[in-house]
């Protein structure tokens, strides 16, 4: 088949400056609305194996994109290796917004649809970053993938604990995926088919796929599913249970008879057009759907997991047991660390303890406490409260930056900053901020606060005052006037 739309080869620049390689076919027709759909591959594969993807669409008011993961196809490091599956993530959540911006559209102009591992992706940043995008389509995610070696899993996990990072050559053949005899010899010859991959991103792939079908109702845009009915790649209950899962009441599933894991590289993949076609031209054709937050307190699963552990463990079950005894254990030998000492006498959503859990150094009075300390310290709350603190201050930067590029002067406020660590951490590089105001209600956030300015040299520029975060006339009358408005963890 010719090619009928030749795409534009260009890189793009992500957060942790690795230039990953990307194709652009513009829209050969105009459209009274922006519409762009980006496209990501599988694994092991590239984005040059999506050009029939394009072509027999046929959607020629379309703009589509698709870029090579890192470590695949033409994209820079080594051949299937991400430092993490978290990293990947991001990489999609920047990709789809640069796709975006070059397209001059807005996210909800936005159609998603990717592939297998992909699909993985793609459902994950769904799951985490709550993109405003159109729609999502997904083809045979591989939630679970098919490891035909009992306890290849367990095994992998233990040998990546003693060895470090090794890699795993994939066994799926060409003849596995497709019926389609020109897509098996193309995969079978193409030099830009990367076979390994990292044993960090296999387990993360396992982690991260049961965290995201378990909580699939947090995902709430339109999503259609396409299902392989003979997938010898990966299982297909994970899959239907991620749909089920799903909340927004404009949800498709499609099981295709006879179809192998390449679901959009089949021999009958018209079938699987058909349906996307007709499920894309529906979500453009309608003005956006936004969903309904309002009821959220009373009426979705996480407020029903609130009331089911309101309620508490049943009496004298393991988890009864299990959690009476965490309780006499911090209370008993807790408190000789430092950090849950901290908690009990300043409370554990207290400013000073996230300044504690932002320093991350284990500290107690014994050998044990500082034990103690360190298993607090790295359990998973605080480790989030830490990727937290690092977006924050990302966030701060870019707003910052783009104050400076409008010429505007730079004149923050943060309202409710505990003890600050995180703006001053942002901010102590940055010249281009004149005047850095921190708030808190909490005299003790505010003498530790004023310290922390003074040690840092930036009393020049920075100061700590007692406010209240509520009192919406004292936010008004602030002078100068605010540019720059920080809004955190009220």
């Amino acid at each position: 088949m010719t090619n009928s739309r030749i795409p534009d080869e260009r890189q793009f620049l992500t957060s942790d400056n690795t230039e990953l390689f990307y194709r652009h076919w513009p829209a050969q027709e105009a459209s009274s609305t922006p519409k762009v759909v980006v496209l990501f591959h599988r694994g092991h594969e590239h984005s040059g194996r999506l050009q029939h993807i394009v072509d027999e669409l046929a959607m020629p008011d379309t703009a589509f994109y698709a870029m090579d993961a890192r470590g695949h196809g033409r994209s820079p490091g080594l051949r299937g290796y991400s430092p993490s599956l978290v990293r990947s993530v991001q990489d999609v959540d920047e990709f789809v917004r640069f796709a975006a911006a070059d397209s001059q559209a807005g996210m909800t102009d936005v159609v998603v649809v990717a592939q297998s591992v992909g699909a993985v992706l793609a459902a994950t940043w769904a799951h985490d970053y709550a993109p405003d995008i159109r729609g999502l389509v997904l083809a045979s995610p591989a939630f679970k993938v098919k490891l035909y070696v009992p306890f290849a899993r367990q095994g992998l996990e233990l040998m990546y604990r003693l060895r470090g990072l090794f890699f795993v050559n994939s066994y799926v053949k060409g003849k596995y995926l497709t019926h389609d005899p020109e897509r098996v010899a193309s995969f079978n010859k193409d030099p830009l088919i990367t076979r390994p991959i990292a044993v960090n991103i296999l387990l993360d792939l396992y982690k991260t796929a049961e965290r995201v079908v378990s909580d699939a109702s947090a995902i709430t845009l339109p999503v259609q599913l396409l299902v392989s009915g003979e997938d010898y790649v990966v299982h297909r209950q994970p899959q239907l249970d991620f749909y089920q899962n799903l909340r927004n009441p404009q949800k498709e599933l499609h099981v295709l008879p006879g179809f192998y894991h390449d679901t959009l590289g089949e021999k009958e993949r018209h079938l699987a057009f058909d349906r996307m076609r007709s499920f894309i031209d529906t979500l453009y054709a309608r003005p956006v759907q936004r969903f309904d937050y309002s009821q959220e307190d009373r009426w979705s699963p996480s407020a029903d997991t609130w009331r089911i552990l309101s309620g508490g463990p049943a009496l004298y079950s393991l988890d009864d047991i299990s959690y009476r005894c965490l309780r006499y254990g911090m209370k008993v030998l807790g408190t000789q660390s430092t950090g849950v000492r901290l908690g009990f006498e300043t409370g554990f959503d207290s400013g000073s303890t996230l300044d504690y859990i932002y320093r991350n150094q284990p500290q107690g009075s014994t050998s044990l406490g500082r034990l103690i300390d360190k298993n607090y310290l790295n359990s998973v709350g605080w480790k989030g409260i830490r990727q937290r603190k690092i977006h924050l201050q990302m966030l701060i930067q870019q707003a910052v930056a783009r104050l400076t590029e409008q010429g505007s002067s730079v004149r923050i406020v943060d309202i409710a900053a505990g003890h600050g660590r995180y703006v001053l951490d942002a901010l102590q590089g940055e010249t281009a901020v004149s005047e850095i105001l921190l708030r808190d209600y909490s005299e003790l956030n505010v003498a530790k606060g004023q310290e922390m300015i003074a040690s840092r040299g930036m009393a020049g520029r920075a100061r700590f005052e007692q406010g209240d975060a509520f009192n919406r006339n004292e936010l008004a009358a602030l002078e100068p006037r605010p540019t720059l408005g920080i809004v955190s963890g009220l």
